[in-house]
């Protein structure tokens, strides 16, 4: 036999092409250029068209709910002015009567002096002038600073809420039952009554 038969040659199938030129066809297969890539605009996320405004629907909702906490807030703060100012108040009237009370406490204790000085002067003893007339007059210049009222004087109309009848008269000068004479005066401090004026009293006569 000769040498063709001894030797075949493998020829490729179907005409394909060599081992070298099918690898270099499968590293390139996965690879294919787009031609319009590099002129392809980016598109941002602004451009987009996403709904991201609120309806009239939402916005009313949120001005009425807007509203109504600024007006709850309000009432809140109303509230609270009203409580603290009624608060001031009591405070200040509490302060007020405790310091009636305590002047109230110690001047009680001069006026047993201050009737001596009347009972003085209505006998003549406060003479203008005179050493008794001046500490009478610097006695009552301190409790009158310290605002103590004297009140009670002959001819006042008698009324039982000041005054104390410790004895009536009947005289056909009054219509009214009036304060004939002071036996001892009365005073007042601020809203306090310290001691009712002791009185005598005339009445009508029937």
């Amino acid at each position: 036999m000769s040498d063709q038969n001894n030797n075949p040659v493998e020829e490729p199938l179907n005409g394909g092409s060599s081992a070298g030129e099918a690898n270099e066809a499968g590293e390139n297969a996965g690879f294919v250029e787009d031609p319009g890539y590099d002129n392809a605009e980016a598109v941002s996320v602004e451009d987009a068209d996403v709904e991201t405004s609120l309806s009239d629907a939402d916005l009313s909702f949120l001005e009425e709910a807007e509203n109504d906490l600024a007006a709850e807030r309000l009432a809140d703060l109303q509230r609270v002015t009203a409580e603290y100012a009624n608060y001031r108040k009591r405070t200040e009237a509490n302060r007020e009567i405790e310091r009636e009370r305590i002047i109230g406490d110690t001047v009680k204790i001069l006026l047993p002096v201050l009737d001596d000085i009347d009972r003085a002067e209505k006998h003549g003893d406060l003479a203008e002038g005179s050493a008794l007339a001046a500490i009478a007059g610097k006695l009552r210049g301190v409790t009158e600073r310290l605002g103590l009222v004297a009140y009670g004087a002959a001819g006042d109309v008698f009324d039982p809420n000041q005054h104390e009848a410790i004895l009536q008269q009947p005289s056909p000068d009054v219509t009214v039952e009036t304060v004939l004479d002071v036996v001892e005066t009365g005073y007042t401090l601020g809203s306090t009554q310290v001691r009712a004026a002791k009185v005598v009293v005339a009445v009508p006569a029937e």
